[in-house]
């Protein structure tokens, strides 16, 4: 009797258990089977309005990401009236207008250039490397060798404008360069297309009236941009040296990894930048750093130092311009 009620036990518990393993699984499928955001498409500052709308030509015919952040950003790349991105840059303090740019797709792909002079698109040279070499980073006079022998027009990109702000610069020019949070207005572009895959880009002419031959953290794959298909993808603005200092792109894909939601992982990545710079017994007042974050279902978010910073996000629901969250609330 005692090993006949064993028996119906036993079997009762397995009963139960295959119970809760069907549920289980038919957890797992629904989690799997939840519908993600995209395509989506963000980019940095309200620039990126119109380099969105470039984009979502491409995501909402189910184009590539790659594809995509490439032709959004050389829309910005190629505006006068934009005065950090590309043609119609600040120049450095040698008056010479030096663009960094870099770009990653979904299977890990990297291409950069830094310190180039004279190509209007920094981005799609960026690309070029990428495609078309055994490297990941050509600078300087290497770069624009590149671009001439694959084809890229030379041409002047120091607007009238420009020059005359910077002869302006010149009369009380110090040997660094004022920083503040509107010389430095890097757009980073990260996507999500239809077929779930992610990519970035980042493009900027840089600090205005940097020391010439500087280098921010635009066109470094970790600092500036970061895409990790599995993950999500990052892109950050604002004052290089400190988005350098902690890789910040990568941390935020990282901490996305760690579980973190986008909005959160770009706080904590502005936290550790904080952090390092109150270490060094630095003031925040002339340092702005922005991140956004885009994870694999399509959530997003972003955070900054200063107030004052916003970004665009286009999806099904339109292109928008959203403020984004600060740590200190002036400027804003």
């Amino acid at each position: 009797m005692k090993s006949r009620r064993h028996f119906i036990q036993k079997l009762g518990l397995s009963s139960i258990g295959l119970g809760l393993s069907s549920s289980l699984l038919k957890a797992e499928s629904f989690v799997h089977k939840a519908k993600s955001n995209k395509p989506i498409v963000l980019s940095t500052w309200d620039f990126g309005l119109k380099a969105n709308e470039e984009a979502w030509k491409i995501l909402s015919k189910g184009g590539r990401a790659l594809d995509a952040v490439e032709q959004g950003v050389r829309l910005t790349e190629a505006d006068p009236s934009e005065r950090s991105v590309g043609y119609g840059g600040r120049p450095d303090r040698d008056g010479k207008v030096t663009l960094d740019a870099c770009i990653m797709d979904e299977h890990a792909n990297i291409g950069s250039v830094a310190a180039l002079q004279q190509i209007i698109h920094p981005i799609s040279v960026a690309r070029a490397v990428m495609e078309k070499t055994p490297h990941v980073m050509l600078v300087g006079e290497g770069a624009l060798q590149f671009a001439r022998s694959h084809g890229f027009k030379e041409e002047n990109l120091l607007t009238v404008e420009s020059e005359k702000e910077w002869k302006e610069w010149l009369k009380t020019a110090k040997y660094e360069p004022v920083v503040n949070i509107e010389n430095h207005d890097t757009i980073g572009m990260i996507a999500l297309d239809a077929h779930g895959n992610l990519s970035g880009a980042c493009t900027t002419s840089g600090m205005a009236y940097k020391m010439h031959g500087r280098v921010g953290d635009s066109p470094i794959i970790g600092a500036g941009l970061y895409v990790d298909n599995e993950i999500g993808a990052a892109t950050a603005t604002g004052h290089g040296e400190e988005v350098i200092r902690t890789v910040g792109s990568h941390l935020v894909v990282e901490l996305m990894r760690q579980g973190h939601a986008p909005q959160k992982a770009c706080e904590e990545a502005v936290k550790r930048i904080i952090k390092f710079t109150q270490n060094r017994s630095k003031s925040l007042d002339n340092i702005q750093v922005g991140f956004i974050a885009l994870n694999k279902h399509g959530e997003y978010g972003a955070f900054c130092i200063h107030g004052g910073f916003n970004y665009a996000k286009y999806d099904a629901r339109g292109n928008e311009l959203i403020k984004g969250k600060s740590y200190l609330k002036n400027n804003g």
